[in-house]
């Protein structure tokens, strides 16, 4: 499987997303940005915003290569000096406090010594967690990963609650749902199974969030939920800029910025010491913002 065929499965995961969220917004449509990275490669930013339901959201491809820089090599411990990397990966703000926020990312990785690896996730950040909605969502990941190995939810569940987690908060970023990296033969899966996985996990993203965002966005909120919903994504900002590798990867190979940093929300708020008052809904979802919290049982919180 060359990699050349890799970016053009993910080219065309990237038109597929974009349609399917143009129809479910039904409000508005994505601005294309094709640019060209200098040191070798390039890509399509596409951008929503100011629709029915979504207020800001971004869906990226990119296929990039050239010489790996020194911070990168010194970093994953690499004697490779080129690399090969591609993939989509998206972020969705919507304006409704009641509709989650969601990320999705799936990429390959190849160096010039024959080193390949895929990684990828998807995780929803409701503002208000919905112990039914986190439910429903977990499903629909165990059920892809049940597809191509019985092990994979069990793996990659855990490897989401640590990962988008916020330390200096003791917060999880949302409900979680599934990371993976360094995925290759290792695995005791071939090249070919592991795409198809990761195409899997791709395909999954736009019919669960779709039917998310119809469920939710005629819901009625009030000024404090939007002002709480305002203070979730801060945290969000908090994550991205703070802890999430994908961004420290694309600023340290000289990535597109305004590309890598569409996942900022539009508006965010922070306030010094925000108060939340004991027994109320904004109360009950940080006490939900916890690892291993098992989706798919029921939960006495």
């Amino acid at each position: 499987m060359q990699k050349e065929y890799i970016a053009e499965e993910f080219r065309q995961l990237q038109d597929k997303i974009t349609r399917a969220l143009e129809n479910c917004d039904g409000g508005a449509q994505f601005h294309e940005d094709i640019w060209e990275r200098e040191a070798g490669g390039g890509g399509r930013s596409r951008v929503i915003k100011n629709g029915n339901i979504i207020e800001k959201g971004g869906v990226q491809f990119s296929a990039v290569h050239g010489e790996l820089p020194e911070k990168i090599k010194n970093k994953l411990k690499l004697e490779a000096d080129d690399f090969f990397a591609t993939g989509v990966s998206l972020i969705m703000h919507p304006e409704n406090p009641h509709v989650p926020i969601i990320h999705m990312n799936v990429r390959y990785f190849e160096l010039n010594d024959g080193t390949y690896w895929f990684g990828g996730g998807i995780d929803l950040t409701p503002i208000y967690v919905d112990k039914n909605q986190a439910k429903a969502f977990h499903l629909e990941m165990k059920k892809v990963c049940d597809k191509h190995n019985p092990e994979f939810y069990s793996k990659f569940k855990p490897w989401a609650d640590e990962y988008f987690y916020l330390p200096f908060r003791n917060e999880t970023r949302g409900v979680g749902g599934l990371f993976f990296d360094h995925l290759n033969d290792s695995s005791g899966m071939t090249k070919e199974q592991l795409f198809a996985f990761v195409m899997d996990v791709g395909e999954l993203f736009a019919p669960t969030y779709c039917e998310i965002m119809r469920s939710n966005a005629s819901k009625l909120y009030s000024e404090q939920e939007k002002d709480w919903q305002l203070h979730r994504r801060g945290r969000y900002v908090e994550f991205n800029l703070v802890l999430d590798k994908g961004t420290k990867f694309g600023l340290d190979t000289n990535g597109r910025t305004e590309s890598i940093l569409v996942s900022m929300p539009p508006e965010v708020r922070w306030t010094y010491q925000y108060e939340v008052k004991e027994g109320s809904k904004e109360a009950e979802t940080l006490q939900l913002l916890k690892k291993d919290i098992n989706w798919l049982e029921p939960i006495s919180v």
